[in-house]
C-alpha cells in the first residue's frame, strides 16, 4: 500500500503541474493540450491516478477496490503539496482564475456534479485505455489529448485543490471530497 500511496502522490503532483499550465493559458484547447503532459507522465510511468483507476474497478477483485481510497488520498496529497509550493511563487496569481472555476463547480447541484464527475472519469478512462491499447504512437497521444480536451473537469479538480489550499480551506473536507472526486 505504501508504494501505491507514493505513486498516487506523484500522480497528483504531475496532474497539479498540468492543472497549473491549464490555468496559465487563456485558450482551453491549448490548456488541455498542455494538461495532457500530466496524464502522459501518469501513463508512461505507471502512476496511480484515481480517475484512471476507478473505471477498472469492475475488472478486478476486491483488493483492487480497497486501493482506490489510498489512491484518492495520495492524489489529494500530491496536488495539495504542489499547491502549497505554488503559493510561495508568482503562480499564486492563478488563484483568481481558479476561484472562478471553483465557484462554478460549487454552484452545480449535487446530482449534476455527480454526472459531470462520471463523464470526466469516462473520458479519462477512454484516454488511458486508448493509450494502453493503441499500438500506434500517434494514436496513444491523440487518445490522451481527446480525453483532456473533452473532460476539463480533471484540470478543474486541480484548480479546486489550489483553491482549497488558499482562501477556501474553511469549506472543509466534505466539500473537498465532493468537488475533487
Amino acid at each position: 500500500m505504501k508504494k501505491i500511496f507514493l505513486s498516487a502522490i506523484l500522480a497528483g503532483a504531475v496532474i497539479a503541474f498540468g492543472g497549473t499550465v491549464f490555468l496559465s493559458v487563456e485558450n482551453t484547447v491549448v490548456g488541455s493540450l498542455f494538461f495532457t503532459i500530466g496524464l502522459f507522465v501518469v501513463c508512461t510511468r505507471g502512476l496511480h491516478l484515481f480517475t484512471g483507476k476507478v473505471c477498472y474497478v469492475f475488472d478486478n477483485d476486491a483488493a483492487y477496490a480497497k486501493t482506490l481510497p489510498v489512491i484518492w488520498l495520495g492524489n489529494l496529497a500530491g496536488t495539495s503539496l504542489i499547491a502549497l509550493a505554488e503559493k510561495c511563487t508568482r503562480l499564486v496569481s492563478l488563484s483568481a482564475r481558479a476561484q472562478g472555476i471553483c465557484e462554478l463547480k460549487l454552484s452545480e447541484p449535487l446530482f449534476g456534479a455527480f454526472i459531470l464527475a462520471v463523464f470526466c472519469n469516462v473520458m479519462i478512462y477512454i484516454g488511458v485505455e486508448g493509450y494502453r491499447s493503441n499500438p500506434h504512437e500517434l494514436g496513444k497521444y491523440l487518445a490522451l489529448f481527446s480525453a483532456c480536451a473533452c473532460s476539463s473537469s480533471a484540470a478543474l479538480s486541480t484548480a479546486w485543490r489550489i483553491c482549497t489550499i488558499s482562501r477556501w480551506a474553511a469549506r472543509g473536507a466534505a466539500a473537498r471530497f465532493y468537488i475533487c472526486s
